[in-house]
Parts: structure tokens; sequence; C-alpha cells
């Protein structure tokens, strides 16, 4: 039987890594252009501090386009006759598959605020209360690096020698959350008051300075964050009024957004990565995989 379902990729936060799941291997993208494929090796299980034991673990095999789906589906090609089944099996699913799949990331585990521990900002996440004792007891919460989404310095802050906002956004949510800082795992349920922050970091600076600062972050991360499930209209128009300086990663996105507040606004977004991919412009595909180890 074939799982497909999504979640976020963390820490830090880099985007809603879309899986395909057998019993034997599963099949992992991050913007449904390209997919990982990963066998499962049951022999070898991790433990938990309670001594739960994951289902095993992935070993990465290949990467194959979204392109080549339909042909090692048919095994219409020679070079796919003697692909392995597990691959050809994964590869008919996902021909015909539609993104994004559900989110199914209710678990998740959330750095505090130091004053009344309330959620601050999303550390980890997964998809069974089994896993969660699989993952490390971190109170910490780290920002997506500049290397991999570089925000623009003000002339002031290039003459100051200021180190990069996301470096600096990390630093404020580490004194807010104190100096014994404290996480905790809550399970989210689409019944209950939602009192989490909708993009995963707390917005409420009290220092207009500081707030400024994680707004640069968060609008920066704007074309990741439209991946996620669940944004009211407003928040997501918010998203993409704030993503139209990144084309290109908004088109490199696009299919794993799950809803589009301003049609308007996205296909101005998506002509003009059409116009800079014509010229040679091409988004980096640096991405951090660390969260794939926690899948």
């Amino acid at each position: 039987m074939m799982k497909a379902f999504s979640q976020r990729l963390l820490p830090p936060y880099s985007g809603q890594v879309q899986i395909a799941e057998s019993d034997r291997a599963r099949a992992i993208t991050m913007d449904g252009l390209r997919w990982e494929i990963h066998f499962l090796r049951a022999a070898k299980t991790r433990e938990g501090a309670a001594g739960l034991k994951a289902k095993g673990a992935f070993t990465r095999v290949a990467s194959i386009s979204n392109d080549e789906l339909g042909a090692i589906a048919g095994q219409t090609s020679s070079m796919y006759e003697n692909i392995d089944e597990r691959i050809v099996e994964l590869a008919a699913f996902l021909a015909t598959a539609s993104l994004p799949f559900p989110s199914a990331d209710n678990y998740e585990y959330w750095l505090l605020d130091a004053d009344d521990e309330s959620p601050l900002a999303l550390i980890f996440s997964c998809t069974e209360a089994d896993y969660m004792a699989l993952f490390p007891s971190r109170p910490e919460w780290t920002a997506l690096p500049a290397a991999v989404m570089p925000i623009d310095k003000t002339q002031d802050e290039q003459a100051r020698g200021e180190a990069p906002v996301n470096y600096r956004v990390e630093r404020l949510v580490a004194a807010r959350a104190g100096s014994k800082p404290r996480a905790r795992w809550f399970q989210r349920r689409s019944s209950e008051p939602d009192q989490f922050p909708v993009f995963l970091l707390r917005e409420d600076w009290v220092d207009e300075e500081q707030h400024q600062l994680c707004q640069r972050y968060l609008m920066r991360q704007s074309s990741r964050l439209l991946m996620l499930h669940g944004l009211q209209c407003e928040e997501r128009r918010r998203l993409e009024l704030a993503a139209r300086p990144y084309a290109l990663e908004v088109e490199r996105f696009f299919p794993l957004y799950p809803e589009i507040a301003d049609q308007r606004i996205i296909n101005a977004i998506r002509a003009e990565a059409r116009l800079r991919g014509a010229s040679g412009e091409q988004v980096s595909l640096l991405d951090r995989r660390d969260g794939v180890l926690y899948l």
C-alpha cells in the first residue's frame, strides 16, 4: 500500500517535503521537479530514549526527474528495463499523483517563550506520536543560514559590519527563550483553537527594531512559507506580495503551494520568472537536507 503525505523539512524550516512511501521504499521531493529515491533498510533501526523503535533507516539510492516517471513506470525505454521494482512501483504511483500531498506532521516540538512558556519557534515535527522519542531533546532554534537564503543588508548594516540577518534573528529567539531554554511537544488538532505562530516563529516583538528584523527574515522566507498548509487567505496573500522579488524561487516551489490567495500576483511573479529564466538566470538549488535525517 502506498502512502502519500507531506511534512515540514526541519530544522530549520526550509520547505514542505512531499513523500510517497511503500513498505519498502520512498520518494521525496522539495519542488516536484526531482525525486530522491530511498530504500528502507529494516535491519537497522534507531531507538529513542523511551526504547521505541523507528520503522527502519532509509538509504538514498537514486534521483529521478519528474519527466522520467512515466517512462520508468511503463519501462518504455530500454534504459529502464532492469530498474529495481521498488523504483518502478514508486514511479507508477507518482506518474499520476497530484501535488501537494496532505500535510501529516501534527506532532510539533516548540521552543518556548521564557515569560509565559507559549510556543515561540518550531524546532521539529513528525507524523506519529511514537516518533517523538527518537528526536533529540534540543531546546534550540536555528535560522535558515545566509548561504541558503541570503537576506540583503541595508547600507548602514554594511557600514557597521553587521552579521547576517539570519544569525541576528537566531540570537533574538535565543534571548527570548531565556538562559534556561525549554521546549515541548504538542499535538495539533484542527478542531481546537490555534495558538501557534502561523509562520512557525513569533512575530510579536515589543522592540520595533527586533520586529522589523524578524519580518525581514520571515518575508525573505515567503517563497518557502507559501508551501505551508492551513494558512488564512490574508496570511497567504501577505506572503505572495512579499515573494515578488523572488520570482525564480516561486516558480520552482509553485507546484507545492496548496492554495493561491491572489492569482494575479502569482501569475505576474511566474511571468517574470519565465523571462528571467529565458535570459539564463537560474535559482540556486542549494538546499539543507538535515531534516531528511529525521523523516
